[in-house]
């Protein structure tokens, strides 16, 4: 065993992982999904000024390029997602970083706001949702422990040009009574040892983990690498300010298109991606059949793929069937939402704390000029610490809530990481506008306290408890087979046994197959094919949830109180809450009434 795949073991990376797709995945994709957000995001302000030359209204230009940035990310999230589901995860990851790349490239080309630097902007943001979309489709392939040599004996009975396609039934995903016994998502009783291959079920979730400490490393590579190339480059003797700013964004796009390069090298041979590509995006491949006992699954209508909106639809039904994607969904509606009120209105709530008490001078408090910057120093440098503050425990919390919500047990049955990040996000975002002062010392009498630092700090537990659980949940669905339909009674007739129910789901839908196993199901389809589609209307969600916050945040902000962001951000992690207790509830009373049904 080489020192790489020693690693692998230690890491919750599938049995099937190379350590080079292991690398590709957390220091290319993870590590930078963010990354080239972060930086142009802090510099687009400096090619305004600049290399335009444009002075006033910088802070109405940077709003509506960011406004338009997250329109696009509405529209191109789920066209990504599906995408991928016949192109291929690491076809889309190449292009989204080579579009990253070029962007940059353009982005100090423009020689006028409208149109030039805004569509440069809306070229980025099409690069930047498919690296961010893929973060989140990629690791279920990296965590599936699907039985192998089940798959291969299943093979052995088929046609030997049968090829595994996306949205096609997929034999290593054959259910057996068996099997089903020893999945991850079945709890065992109490007499029962726990199936060893039950454990990879905590796979997706500690992988989050290590995908949230990643991302977390990525904004800091982007704040402490990319941010100060400008200064950097302007040291050097003749060379002006506006072509220090030129360069740092040719660095950065060259950087875009290296990653690009190596994600493509690195992420060749995942599991479940050998079929797809170009002939397959464009519906030129068809996939063969599965022999005279196949039956037309849930994800393909006979031997054709599915087209894209029947896998748009199918992403947002398993949305509102399965709990485990119902809690994903709705733990990134949260995450993004968090990551913005982080972001945003902290700065702008302690901004607007010291302009409206009068302890700086300033046009309005949310203009963000340079010269209320210099008159407003500390304000900012108090808006710096609390967010870093926020920032920091986020990322030491990020492994702890991977390996909480990995374990088996009470995490397997009950969402109680998810819960913890709620009730921390319920706590801090009510309380934090409730203070005196957002200053962590008493100036002046104003009352400051360093309370304020343990209020960041949970906003912070909150937003990467939301991201890492999240993502877990999110991969723990898209791991679940279905098990598709027929039943033959002794009589020849023929019942729907389960349509499109999800095996290892404590609903009574499966008891039949444990209490007098049937013959196995004809077709049992993995939802691993869907892995792009339930991405793409995952980034949806947490793109509608950055514009609902914003706009609606920003509204009541200025027409009703300053906490009112604050106050919504508690409201969606009560209905986050909220979630996560009725669904554990419902699996609790389910549970209970099978055992009472087998006394």
């Amino acid at each position: 065993m080489t020192s790489g795949q020693g690693l692998l073991r230690r890491l919750p990376f599938s049995a099937s992982t190379t350590p080079f797709q292991a690398l590709a995945y957390l220091l290319g994709i993870s590590l930078f999904s963010i990354a080239f957000l972060v930086f142009l995001n802090s510099s687009v302000s400096f090619v305004i000024t600049d290399l335009i030359g444009v002075k006033d209204g910088v802070g109405d230009i940077v709003g509506t390029l960011g406004f338009v940035d997250e329109v696009v990310a509405l529209v191109a999230c789920p066209i990504w997602g599906l995408i991928s589901d016949r192109l291929g995860v690491r076809y889309v990851a190449v292009l989204g970083y080579t579009v990253i790349g070029l962007s940059l490239f353009l982005f100090v080309q423009a020689r006028n706001v409208y149109p030039q630097l805004l569509l440069a902007r809306i070229f980025f943001a099409v690069g930047a949702t498919a690296a961010a979309t893929m973060v989140t489709a990629i690791l279920p392939s990296l965590t599936d422990e699907t039985d192998a040599a089940a798959g291969r004996e299943c093979e052995s009975s088929m046609p030997r040009d049968r090829s595994s396609v996306a949205l096609s039934v997929d034999s290593e995903a054959t259910i057996t009574p068996e099997r089903f016994r020893n999945s991850g998502d079945h709890p065992p009783s109490d007499e029962e040892e726990p199936a060893t291959d039950s454990q990879s079920t905590g796979k997706p979730s500690a992988l989050a983990g290590y995908v949230g400490l990643f991302t977390g490393c990525g904004a800091l590579v982007a704040l402490s690498l990319f941010l100060p190339l400008p200064a950097r480059f302007s040291h050097i003797d003749g060379v002006t300010l506006a072509n220090a700013v030129r360069y740092s964004f040719y660095v950065v796009g060259l950087v875009a298109v290296m990653v690009s390069i190596f994600v493509f090298f690195g992420l060749r041979g995942l599991r479940g991606e050998e079929a797809k590509g170009f002939r397959m995006l464009f519906g030129l491949k068809r996939s063969a059949a599965h022999g005279p006992t196949s039956s037309t699954s849930s994800t393909a209508l006979g031997n054709k793929p599915l087209p894209y909106r029947h896998l748009l639809l199918r992403a947002l039904h398993l949305g509102v069937t399965d709990p485990d994607i119902t809690l994903g969904y709705l733990g990134g509606f949260v995450a993004r939402a968090s990551t913005v009120a982080i972001s945003l209105f902290v700065p702008l709530y302690v901004n607007t704390y010291f302009i409206g008490h009068g302890f700086c001078r300033g046009a309005s408090p949310t203009d963000p000029s340079p010269e209320l910057k210099k008159e407003c120093r500390q304000a900012y440098v108090l808006a710096s610490v609390l967010t870093g503050v926020a920032q920091l425990v986020g990322l030491i919390c990020a492994p702890l809530f991977g390996y909480l919500s990995s374990r088996r047990g009470a995490a397997e049955r009950f969402h109680w990481p998810l819960v913890v990040a709620a009730v921390f996000g319920i706590l801090g975002y009510v309380a934090f506008p409730m203070l005196r002062s957002p200053e962590f010392k008493d100036v002046k009498g104003r009352g400051g306290s360093p309370v304020v630092f343990l209020l960041a700090a949970f906003l912070g537990v909150s937003q990467i408890g939301a991201i890492v659980c999240s993502l877990g949940s999110l991969g723990k669905g898209v791991l679940k087979v279905e098990v598709v339909n027929v039943l033959v009674r002794p009589d020849g007739d023929q019942e729907i046994l389960v349509e499109a129910a999800t095996a290892g789901e404590d609903g009574d839908a499966t008891a039949p197959l444990l209490d007098n196993p049937p013959p196995p199901p004809r077709d049992t389809v993995s939802r691993v094919s869907l892995k792009g589609s339930v991405a793409g209307v995952y980034s949806w969600f947490g793109g509608a949830a950055i514009l609902l916050l914003t706009k609606l945040g920003g509204y009541l902000f200025d027409s009703w109180s300053t906490g009112a962001p604050f106050y919504l951000m508690a409201m969606f992690n009560g209905l986050l809450l909220a979630a996560c207790l009725g669904i554990d509830f419902a699996r609790a009373v389910r549970a209970r009434r099978r055992r009472l049904l087998t006394l």
